[in-house]
């Protein structure tokens, strides 16, 4: 048998056991920045193999080397394991154990493939060559993101690739999604608040009204992608939460806005902004409030380095692995991820796994009764080590 195809039996051996850990972890589920049981028991599974997880960055991420002994490639493994504040809504065996939290983006699902899928690389070390580095992330969700202090920490020096997954609940189970270059938006948010003066309904001329402000605000925000922004390049701005609560017959002194903005261009990120601080400073001078912005410019546009993309597509095709029906390009995706920022340092791959359960209905990422379709975890740990082979330059 091939290293590959030894790989491959390994890891069908090894299904019911992804299934296990994800279904642990699902139960017992933690928010970014705050995955203290996770990472233990993610550092206990590699000590239990012989192997030393290393810390990186501020918060839980650590990474462990597999090491083969033999020149070659230096390439990492990514995958990332915090939860969302979400209550979950799924009548489940594993349901949440934790109020509030629960695996509602497929995070506990990349753990756990991951786990194993390294658990048999390291068995099979001395069959490969140069080294892979096994990065687990915390704090995907919220920003700043657990990639950028991981990196900052020194977790990609000496990589030279990075490859990385995530399951997709709108895509078939069985599917491989991928995209080469500008793959998945950019992301920023912003808080605003602006203030003027509080007053008595009746008396609005002895007040000065930030609804009406924050108001006129929203509906001239329609005009940055309408009017700012080339038809042929992606943008959105979104404002999710308008705060005006109080009183029937009372004028709000403050109101406080949050935004979205999600870009396909960092370019495109530049001019949202600009455009967004122009309508900012003439709301101020218009109505004679005050403006606080608050902007926060986090994940990037995600880029898929094509050569990379090529030679993992091909691999995959060339793999013909059972459990996949299709193989194909998805197109630039709408959601932003912090992958991103490893896509900065490195030549990089970040796919796609269909998870979508039988059952016919939509079950978004981020949406309480999110559910994934766990044949989907197999394909996972598969695609992900024939990809890692592909890297090292093993058949």
């Amino acid at each position: 048998m091939t290293v590959q195809e030894t790989l491959l039996a390994r890891l069908a051996a090894s299904q019911a056991e992804i299934i296990a850990i994800r279904r642990h972890l699902h139960e017992h589920p933690e928010v970014s920045f705050k995955e203290k049981t996770t990472a233990a028991y993610i550092r206990n599974f590699y000590l239990k193999l012989g192997l030393t997880p290393v810390p990186y960055g501020e918060g839980y991420g650590l990474a462990v080397d597999i090491d083969s002994g033999h020149s070659g490639p230096h390439i990492a493994l990514c995958a990332d394991f915090d939860a969302l504040a979400v209550q979950e809504d799924n009548d489940l065996p594993f349901a949440s154990q934790n109020p509030g939290v629960m695996h509602a983006c497929g995070h506990d699902g990349h753990t756990a493939y991951l786990l194993i899928l390294a658990r048999e690389l390291n068995a099979l070390k001395t069959q490969l060559k140069g080294s892979i580095r096994i990065i687990h992330q915390p704090a995907e969700e919220v920003s700043p993101g657990g990639a950028k202090g991981m990196i900052e920490a020194g977790v990609l020096n000496d990589i030279d690739q990075v490859l990385g997954l995530h399951v997709m609940s709108s895509m078939p189970t069985g599917s491989i999604g991928y995209h080469a270059g500008e793959t998945q938006t950019g992301r920023s948010n912003f808080t605003l608040t602006f203030t003027g003066k509080g007053g008595h309904a009746s008396m609005p001329q002895l007040a000065n009204d930030a609804i009406v402000a924050g108001s006129y605000f929203v509906t001239a925000l329609q005009t940055v992608v309408s009017r700012r922004i080339d038809p042929f390049d992606t943008a959105s701005v979104t404002i999710g939460s308008f705060d005006g609560v109080g009183s029937y017959n009372a004028i709000k002194q403050s109101v406080t806005l949050k935004g979205d903005v999600r870009v396909m261009k960092e370019t495109t990120r530049k001019t949202v902004r600009a455009a967004i601080e122009q309508i900012i400073g003439g709301i101020e001078a218009m109505f004679g409030v005050k403006a606080n912005l608050d902007y926060d410019d986090n994940y990037p546009v995600l880029v898929n380095d094509a050569t990379l993309t090529a030679s993992t597509v091909a691999a995959l095709k060339a793999a013909a692995l059972p459990e996949v029906s299709d193989i194909f390009d998805c197109g630039p995706q709408d959601p932003s991820e912090d992958f991103a920022y490893y896509a900065q340092e490195k030549p990089s791959l970040f796919f796609y796994i269909g998870c979508a359960v039988p059952d016919g209905k939509a079950h978004p990422h981020h949406s309480p009764d999110f559910l994934l379709n766990e044949d989907s975890l197999i394909i996972a740990a598969k695609a992900a080590g024939v990809a890692a082979l592909a890297a090292l330059d093993i058949k």
